[in-house]
């Protein structure tokens, strides 16, 4: 971005500007605010919102939701933003002279802001076989009758994409997070089958966590998960459509 962005650097209650071009292609876009401290943002007098850069702290070593709910279970970006990216619509945008416009309270370095394309090529999901369920709740709550309902995972790609394949699937005790799962001592064989029959080709899916849905219970008397990372790809000619439970 050229301007005056770059000339003004850690100073609070700072108005800056500068010009833009939009990038090309169809991809979603976002302004990268990590360098900023707070304040608003504005592209061609349309409000972006509000930007406060905070950053988060705890222990991210470890995670299990196994046991009594405390708010320091399952943390994630320790020591990262807790928001640095800001979507900006593209129907905003003009091919040329675009003007983005701050306001800066804290102070900051604007010549850091970047404006990025997002492209999501994998997708994760995890969830355990016994998943709080607001439903499940109000039956247990209100002594209905009617069967608990399972939990389900779900797999969504960006606009225009879809799932090309499974990277990973695992029904059990899987190990490990998002791009570097791996199998753990408890595992069902049929866990690719399942999500490739299920998700690939769609742009979205859900799968109902059940033993049965898996063929059998491969490790009985054991809390069960399942981790799943998929691939997405732009559409061909497959049309996308919601995946079935």
């Amino acid at each position: 971005m050229e301007g005056s962005l770059a000339a003004q650097t850690q100073q609070p209650l700072r108005w800056h500007k500068a010009y833009f071009d939009a990038p090309e292609g169809d991809e979603p876009l976002a302004l990268d605010m990590e360098s900023m401290g707070k304040g608003q943002i504005w592209i061609n007098g349309q409000s972006i919102g509000r930007y406060w850069t905070a950053y988060a702290h705890g222990d991210c070593s470890g995670c299990s939701y196994s046991g009594t709910f405390r708010p320091t279970k399952c943390q994630l970006g320790c020591g990262q933003p807790t928001q640095k990216w800001y979507h900006v619509p593209r129907s905003w945008l003009k091919p040329t002279q675009n003007l983005l416009v701050l306001f800066e309270e804290l102070g900051g370095d604007p010549s850091k802001i970047s404006l990025v394309k997002r492209s999501v090529s994998t997708v994760c999901a995890e969830i355990s076989e016994y998943h709080p369920n607001i439903k499940n709740w109000q039956i247990e709550s209100e002594g209905k009758t009617e069967e608990f309902h399972r939990p389900k995972v779900h797999l969504h790609c960006s606009p225009g994409q879809a799932i090309s394949s499974i990277e990973f699937a695992s029904f059990g005790t899987p190990l490990g997070t998002c791009g570097s799962y791996q199998q753990g001592p408890c595992h069902a064989p049929t866990s690719y089958d399942i999500l490739e029959k299920r998700c690939v080709g769609k742009q979205r899916c859900a799968v109902t966590i059940s033993n049965s849905n898996f063929g059998h219970d491969p490790c009985p008397n054991v809390l069960k998960r399942l981790s799943v990372e998929a691939v997405c790809a732009p559409m061909t000619s497959t049309t996308a459509q919601p995946g079935g439970n």
